[in-house]
């Protein structure tokens, strides 16, 4: 099969970033809901994670995308009611949010959970010696509805780590891998189950099931989609396919001409991509990026596309951390050109920068200037009254001087606006 095309390093940076929603920010006075389902539309996934050390971290790749947009419409397409909810919940790359027109699409994979195959081998033990536990907990959620685990734990011992699940908890876990139920809200972080039939769209649930092949080549297409050019382990990668799911369907999408093979300068592998992609002349874009990000989550693809490394360090022991506990890249232009580890201290009322780490050839004043930006925007987004600098290393002076710069320049609007 001849190879459709062939890109520059470049030009596959900016049919990514394009891809994934860069360079469309508007005015946070115009963001309205539809703006936001529109960008969960573009990605199709956005992943779920415990960490708080900002806000929790699904809601920072929209930020990224579109600034300082109202949490609540987010709240509100991810767990509101009736018509007002455009997403749900289940393992798509790891827990994340989807958009609800994927749900048949996942429907295979549902199936796969209830037979103990593919991702949901480890829970299969747990499926086929529960049995009991599982229909008990199954008769608690019809019965009364939107349950967190906690309320249906008879476990007498006190819970150790957090991995510690009680009998219950798993038991929900099988239910909810297995489609039998869903997530209806959430209290902080725990989340709410409830049947599917009392939160999905009546509409959505009876469309007939696709069968496997046609789910995994539908979910591969819109991995190709929102990544703009990638390899077989990057399509793979995005939704949690395994090689043997994702070869064959490959190959298949190529016969039909709904991929098309392509080649990348310094890539090693072969590249798919959708047609014959318009690649933009520029991206203009400044992001601070949540370690979870879909155009980063992919390490190796991280560096074949910025050439930058990119390790979260929460887990590594202080001392041997390189760039600090929760360490955000900082998108500027067409690539990755600094890090910055943040802290959201709210008892300080304040956005505390610990370090700031600069890729090579450094932030140049426009870039500083925009990384300041970032960082004001940020801290108003989460509500803090300022940023606040605790980084001694070279570099954060210009930060911090482009930092006093943007709060004059803030303040000289404010006094015009209201003087007009």
């Amino acid at each position: 099969m001849p190879t459709a095309a062939s890109f520059s390093s470049a030009q596959a940076r900016r049919l990514a970033l394009s891809a994934q929603g860069f360079g469309t920010r508007q005015p946070a006075s115009t963001l309205t809901a539809a703006h936001l389902n529109r960008v969960f539309q573009r990605l199709g996934v956005v992943q779920i994670d415990s960490v708080n050390a900002l806000v929790r971290s699904h809601y920072l790749p929209l930020f990224s995308r579109l600034g300082d947009y109202s949490q609540g419409l987010f709240d509100q397409l991810a767990w509101g009611r009736g018509r007002q909810r455009k997403l749900f919940e289940y393992w798509g790359h790891e827990a994340s949010l989807l958009p609800l027109e994927l749900y048949p699409l996942m429907r295979w994979r549902m199936q796969q959970a209830q037979q103990g195959q593919g991702i949901y081998r480890q829970l299969a033990q747990f499926g086929r010696e529960q049995q009991a536990t599982i229909a008990r907990v199954l008769a608690a959620v019809t019965e009364q509805g939107a349950l967190g685990a906690g309320s249906l734990s008879t476990r007498q011992e006190r819970a150790g780590p957090w991995w510690d699940w009680s009998a219950e908890k798993h038991a929900l876990e099988w239910l909810f891998a297995a489609g039998q139920v869903t997530v209806a809200g959430r209290r902080g972080f725990e989340r709410l189950y409830d049947l599917p039939e009392r939160v999905l769209p009546g509409a959505l649930l009876s469309q007939p099931c696709p069968g496997e092949p046609a789910a995994q080549r539908g979910l591969l297409l819109h991995a190709a989609g929102a990544l703009g050019v990638a390899t077989e382990k990057d399509l793979r990668d995005y939704f949690r396919f395994s090689p043997a799911e994702s070869r064959g369907r490959l190959e298949e999408l190529v016969e039909d001409g709904q991929l098309q093979r392509c080649s990348v300068q310094g890539w090693s592998q072969p590249a798919y991509c959708l047609g014959a992609p318009r690649v933009p002349r520029t991206v203009i874009a400044s992001a601070l990026l949540s370690p979870f990000d879909s155009l980063i989550w992919d390490r190796d693809r991280t560096e074949r596309l910025f050439g930058f490394r990119y390790r979260l360090e929460i887990y590594t022991p202080a001392h041997k951390r390189v760039y600090g506990y929760y360490v955000l890249p900082f998108l500027h232009g067409e690539r990755i050109a600094a890090r910055v580890d943040l802290r959201a201290e709210r008892a300080h009322d304040r956005l505390a920068v610990h370090a700031l780490h600069e890729e090579e050839p450094g932030l140049d004043e426009e870039g500083m200037a925009a990384l300041a930006g970032q960082l004001n925007q940020l801290a108003a987004w989460l509500g803090l009254a300022r940023v606040q600098l605790n980084c001694p290393r070279v570099g954060t002076e210009r930060l911090r001087q482009a930092l006093v710069r943007a709060d004059l320049s803030v303040s000289a609007i404010r006094k015009a606006s209201s003087s007009d």
